[in-house]
């Protein structure tokens, strides 16, 4: 494969070094903390699919532009609050006609069936490296044989894919003409969708259970690169847990999330209280039947977030998550996890160490798990231990390797992606390692 001169700069990969690129590139390595970016382009594109609210993919678009400081950011739309924005207060963000179209700013779900038609119509034709980070859309960008696109996975379309029935069972369409009418929108967006990987170089994922997802649905595989996750306190300055009062859970109430199901397993424990952070479609649901024990605090600032989590007794999660920074942050903060047992929590979360996993998405199972936890001594070094596996440092490494590697194959003529399966294998072992020392 020939690399277009303007595009290669000096490339370097392992051992290489940096030097200056030709006039589409520019290219010289950049520094960073966590590794060297060996003879990577410094004119780099991030794609995000949208930019509603401060987030757990967010915190993941934080971090891969400290990487790429320089990179410019194309999202759908753009409506992140002056406080939540300030990770982007150097970075040029160019947004999609999506922006501009009505109720945009609170409705913006409803363009759905618009946003292929949208995200194919950034111009990126100016950049050699592409970094999609995509749960929707992000990854369907065109780009050319003479661009590298890699693409970090948050998840493939839920809604489209495998919780397409859940999620029109609990948006009540399921039924009648909306129920047929959402079947053949998610139609259409799984046929598009199905193209989008054939434009992908190099697949992360998020999570062995989304790397999983992506093998299924694509049939592509992909290199695991966990989201990342501040360090919390240190464990001298944890609260014990026996001081703490109440629970707390953190999330977007949508669907998906299950709050629901938090809500009514706490309103059979009336002797404990939780404390619920976050906002979404769902707020006015849940709050006309929210008992007495159950406190919705709505969205809140990450002081007051952090604040809440190093007070709890336990972090309440009951949602099939792709991976799940939340349940992390907690373990970081000194405070043990209740969630349900299957996708990310799995990874995360040490059952009978950090947490306690449960089986079914039920209150009566939120409850058991409730009462599993009151009876184990959970100790703050080795939740805080877990959690450090999942650091913002160890982020910015492993997606500084994913690319040096990824950018030496493709201007070698290799194949992109092939180092993934090798990649992963290790990783694997490594993580099980990890886990292993955890809980000596």
């Amino acid at each position: 494969m020939e690399i277009t001169k303007d595009f290669r700069g000096t490339l370097g990969g392992k051992g290489g070094k940096c030097g200056k690129g030709g006039k589409g590139g520019g290219g010289s390595c950049q520094v960073q903390a966590a590794g060297v970016l060996e003879g990577v382009p410094s004119r780099v594109a991030v794609v995000h699919d949208w930019l509603p609210q401060m987030g757990g993919a967010e915190k993941v678009l934080a971090q891969i532009l400290k990487v790429f400081p320089s990179a410019d950011v194309f999202t759908l739309l753009d409506f992140l609050s002056a406080e939540d924005r300030r990770f982007l207060a150097r970075t040029r963000v160019s947004t999609s006609w999506v922006q501009h179209l009505p109720f945009a700013r609170t409705r913006y779900r409803l363009y759905l069936p618009l946003m292929p038609l949208a995200v194919e119509g950034f111009d990126l034709a100016t950049y050699p490296l592409v970094i999609s980070s995509s749960y929707a859309v992000a990854k369907g960008v065109i780009t050319g044989p003479n661009q590298l696109h890699l693409c970090y996975c948050h998840s493939p379309v839920r809604y489209a894919w495998d919780m397409q029935e859940q999620y029109l069972m609990q948006s009540r369409r399921h039924r009648g003409l909306s129920g047929m009418v959402a079947r053949m929108i998610l139609h259409y967006i799984r046929l598009w969708d199905l193209r989008t990987p054939n434009g992908v170089d190099s697949f992360a994922a998020n999570s062995r259970f989304v790397a999983r997802r992506i093998w299924k649905v694509y049939r592509r595989r992909s290199r695991i690169i966990y989201p990342p996750v501040p360090r919390g306190p240190l464990v001298s300055r944890v609260q014990p847990l026996a001081e703490r009062k109440f629970y707390v859970s953190v999330g977007r109430l949508v669907p998906y999330k299950r709050v629901d199901l938090i809500v009514e397993a706490f309103r059979r424990m009336p002797g404990r209280s939780i404390k619920i952070i976050g906002s979404g479609p769902q707020s006015e649901s849940l709050l006309a039947r929210c008992p007495r024990n159950v406190e919705f605090l709505g969205r809140q600032p990450q002081s007051v977030v952090d604040a809440c989590l190093s007070g709890a007794r336990a972090f309440v999660f009951a949602a099939e998550e792709d991976f799940g920074i939340a349940p992390v942050e907690a373990q970081a903060a000194g405070t043990p996890v209740i969630a349900y047992g299957r996708g990310g929590a799995q990874e995360s979360v040490i059952d009978g160490v950090t947490g306690v996993l449960f089986g079914s998405q039920t209150p009566e199972a939120i409850v058991d798990a409730v009462e599993r936890a009151e009876g184990i001594e959970f100790s703050p070094a080795a939740l805080k231990s877990n959690a450090d596996r999942f650091s913002e440092e160890q982020f910015r490494r492993e997606i500084t390797r994913w690319v040096n590697e990824e950018w030496a194959l493709f201007s070698s003529g290799g194949e992109a992606g092939s180092a993934d399966s090798e990649f992963d294998e290790k990783r694997e072992s490594d993580g099980a390692l990890q886990e292993a020392c955890c809980c000596v």
